[in-house]
C-alpha cells in the first residue's frame, strides 16, 4: 500500500512538474519586417513602376494618334473617317487587354511568391518552436486569435532576428 502511494506521489509529482511553455508570434509584424518580404515588395515595385511607365508611353502614342486622326477626318470622307475610327478603337481594346492581362499576371506572380513566403514563415516558426520546447505558440494579428498575452511571452522578435538571420544566409 505503501508503494502504491509512493508511487502516485511521484507520478503526481512529475505531472505537475510539466508545465506546457506557451508564447505568441505578432503575425503581422513578423511578415511585414521579415527581409524576405520586403525584398520582394521592393522587386515588385520596380515592376509595376517600369510597367506603369510603359503603359503611360503607350497611352501617350495612342493619344498622339487619336489627335492626328481627328485632324485628317475632317479631310476624308464620312465612310473612309468611320472605318479609320473604328480600325482605331479596336487598337486601343486591343491595347487595353494586353496591358490588363500582363497587369493580371504581375499579380498573380506577387500573390503566389507571397504565399510561398507566408509557407515559409510557418514552417520556420514550427522548426523554432520545436527546437526551443515550446509547446504551443499562439499567432497574434488584427482579427483578435490573441488578444492578451504577457510581453515576456510574446517571441516575435526572437523569430524575427532567427528568421532574417536565416535569409541573410541563403
Amino acid at each position: 500500500m505503501k508503494k502504491i502511494i509512493l508511487i502516485a506521489v511521484v507520478a503526481l509529482a512529475t505531472i505537475s512538474c510539466q508545465q506546457n511553455k506557451i508564447a505568441f508570434v505578432d503575425n503581422t509584424k513578423l511578415i511585414n519586417e521579415y527581409q524576405e518580404k520586403i525584398d520582394i515588395e521592393a522587386k515588385y515595385k520596380t515592376k509595376i513602376e517600369s510597367f506603369d511607365k510603359r503603359a503611360d508611353s503607350i497611352g501617350k502614342v495612342f493619344q498622339a494618334e487619336v489627335q492626328a486622326f481627328q485632324t485628317e477626318a475632317e479631310k476624308l470622307a464620312q465612310s473612309v473617317a468611320q472605318e479609320k475610327y473604328n480600325a482605331l478603337m479596336q487598337k486601343r481594346q486591343t491595347m487595353g487587354q494586353q496591358l490588363q492581362m500582363e497587369e493580371q499576371k504581375l499579380s498573380q506572380e506577387s500573390q503566389q511568391e507571397i504565399d510561398s513566403l507566408i509557407k515559409k514563415v510557418r514552417s520556420f516558426v514550427k522548426d523554432y518552436s520545436k527546437e526551443k520546447g515550446y509547446t504551443f505558440v499562439l499567432g497574434s494579428n488584427d482579427a483578435g486569435s490573441v488578444l492578451y498575452g504577457e510581453e515576456s511571452k510574446d517571441i516575435t522578435n526572437d523569430v524575427l532576428k532567427a528568421i532574417n538571420d536565416d535569409y541573410k544566409s541563403e
